[in-house]
């Protein structure tokens, strides 16, 4: 039975991975922030770790080299909603064994614990996210770099003030 640590601040997220890795014969600890990841991390001893890319207000990667320095063996796993190159290449670059786009099923989740890589080295075309949702992701990237501010957002985005309000007041593309 593999034990994992799921740290994740969105309570229902973590609650419904964290049953069905259960399901999948895992024993799942859950933190929701750095502090009591830390402290389950220490008590768990888990051979997998799921950590949430943004938790809350701080930067859920910040955690992957106290985690690495604990449990140098363990496998880890960057789960976000905010996919990009740069991110990814940052979360290896500090220690994570694989990175994960929300929404990642258990089985996902599961197959990158167990090391797995899936069945291609490609994948498939309806796995990968549309332009639209890229760019949606991107605008709430530097929407959230810029503290809320609609305008300073615009300006860092290179686009008009009325533009974003009005790809803000969009639903997230699919």
């Amino acid at each position: 039975m593999m034990q994992v640590l799921l740290i994740e601040d969105d309570e229902s997220f973590r609650t419904t991975l964290a049953l069905a890795l259960k399901r999948r014969g895992c024993e799942v600890h859950q933190a929701a922030n750095a502090t009591a990841a830390m402290s389950e991390a220490r008590a768990a001893m888990p051979q997998g770790i799921v950590l949430d890319m943004r938790l809350g207000s701080s930067h859920g990667m910040a955690l992957i080299p106290e985690l690495r320095q604990l449990l140098p063996e363990v496998r880890l796993i960057v789960l976000t909603g905010y996919g990009s190159i740069p991110s990814a290449l940052e979360a290896v670059r500090l220690g994570a064994d694989d990175y994960l786009l929300k929404p990642a099923s258990a089985d996902q989740v599961l197959a990158a614990l167990e090391g797995h890589d899936g069945s291609s080295a490609r994948p498939a075309a309806g796995d990968l996210p549309s332009l639209a949702r890229l760019e949606w992701e991107h605008i709430q990237r530097v929407l959230h770099d810029c503290g809320g501010n609609i305008s300073h957002a615009a300006a860092a985005l290179g686009i008009d003030r009325r533009t974003l309000q009005r790809k803000l007041g969009k639903q997230p593309p699919g």
